[in-house]
């Protein structure tokens, strides 16, 4: 299909036609997937009307040219059901249009009459242009109507532009720290909303992806009950971390509130400085004894629970097995326990050469055993040989990064499209996903 830019008002009403000329029906509408950034939105189809009381949903991928007078498709075979809209989508013409949106440079305000959408190099489309209208005034005593860039308008993102409880549902397919980007960018009464609306598991998700200056603001927004059961559901390194922020009083509060059992880990890593291991510790990482088998070390790796850099690697230590441990005995890759016969021990397989950080190990030392092993995870043992928990490359990857890293929206490129378009979702239908 040749570059062109289409403005979607022009397309409303043009006829479908099939690759052999077989008219299908009639544009309606187009459906775009809204960001919660600046980024221009993807296109995800368009609504076309078989008949005054059925409409069905077309794919961009099916749509091989769009000419002033009709929309052609690639294919003959559309999927017959009845076009019905998902929280994630917005309709251009339905929805879009009529819009309160400002101009980011001077702040001038209007509203959408029309948007362009064009083919991106990706072949996704979507849409780069803006028509404004703006109001009479006393030198224009016509509407004046502008186009700008997307990026160059405000106000037309998912969160501004959709209701909250739509705004809900989009959040519930993002990842965590996509949607503690977009609640940190919400007016605070939109963000109040969201926090009430999630359960204490996903909350406590998003906060631990939230920059530290958000995570104390919304923690003072909660009564102190719930941000103790947050702060539950929070892995402790990252629970710890928080609570650190705090004054001592308020701190020593919500540790208060907290089950013992909960507390106990997080008033452990508050003992190290942050920026020791000690500090940067996860107390939780999978812990075996010796007469444990591969095929059960497998089991707990596969965890859906423990996160990824943490299941690369089990410590393999003598009762307790709960940190702090028994002696530390060594430690065994996962890669090495995928290679083993699932019958076979773990003490058979044990690393006890790997050299053990200390916890009060600094954050440069803690650098330079990462880069210089190859590791994702590093074990944190004391004096007396007991495991204390384990160093992931990502608590490293957070500390070093420049304070307010979390603040900033990453830049075009710097998010391949698979990533982009599993947070904005994709339509799938027979085993097909389109529009993606």
């Amino acid at each position: 299909m040749a570059s062109v830019r289409v403005f979607v008002a022009r397309m409303a009403g043009l006829a479908v036609y099939g690759p052999d000329g077989e008219r299908i029906g009639k544009v309606r509408d187009v459906v775009v997937s809204l960001r919660v950034d600046s980024h221009p939105p993807r296109v995800l189809g368009l609504v076309v009307d078989l008949s005054a009381r059925r409409s069905i949903f077309v794919p961009m991928l099916r749509v091989a040219d769009i000419a002033p007078t009709a929309v052609t498709l690639a294919s003959g075979s559309v999927n017959l059901r009845s076009f019905d809209q998902r929280p994630n989508e917005t309709l251009v013409l339905g929805q879009l249009l009529n819009s309160p949106a400002t101009v980011r440079e001077g702040g001038i305000e209007g509203s959408v009459v029309d948007v362009a959408v064009e083919p991106s190099r990706t072949r996704d489309w979507v849409i780069t242009k803006v028509a404004l209208r703006f109001r009479r005034t006393r030198l224009a005593r016509r509407p004046r109507v502008e186009v700008y860039g997307w990026e160059a308008v405000s106000g037309l993102d998912v969160a501004a532009a959709q209701g909250a409880d739509r705004l809900l549902a989009v959040f519930d397919s993002m990842r965590p720290a996509d949607v503690a980007a977009a609640l940190s960018r919400l007016p605070d009464d939109r963000q109040r909303h969201v926090v009430d609306a999630l359960d204490d598991e996903r909350l406590a998700d998003v906060f631990e992806e939230l920059s530290e200056s958000d995570q104390r603001e919304l923690l003072g927004y909660l009564d102190d009950d719930r941000a103790a059961d947050v702060l539950e559901a929070m892995s402790p390194d990252d629970a710890a971390d928080l609570l650190g922020e705090l004054d001592d009083d308020e701190a020593g509060r919500l540790l208060e509130l907290m089950e013992p059992d909960e507390s106990e880990p997080v008033r452990r890593l508050l003992r190290y400085e942050w920026d020791t291991a000690g500090g940067l510790m996860t107390p939780e990482p999978i812990t075996l004894g010796p007469d444990v088998t591969v095929a059960e070390a497998l089991a707990r790796v596969r965890n859906p629970e423990v996160p990824p850099a943490l299941a690369s690697m089990v410590f393999v230590v003598r009762p307790p097995t709960a940190t702090p441990t028994g002696r530390y005995l060594g430690c065994v890759h996962a890669q090495q326990l995928l290679r083993a016969a699932p019958f076979e021990l773990v003490a058979g397989m044990v690393d006890a050469d790997l050299p053990q950080l200390g916890p009060e190990a600094g954050l440069g030392e803690v650098t330079r055993y990462f880069a210089s092993y190859n590791l994702v995870a590093g074990p944190v043992v004391d004096a007396e040989d007991h495991l204390l928990g384990a160093v992931t490359v990502d608590d490293v990857l957070d500390h070093l990064l420049p304070q307010g890293w979390r603040d900033r929206d990453l830049a075009p490129g710097e998010v391949h499209g698979g990533a982009t378009r599993a947070a904005n979702g994709a339509r799938t239908y027979d085993g097909e996903v389109h529009g993606a």
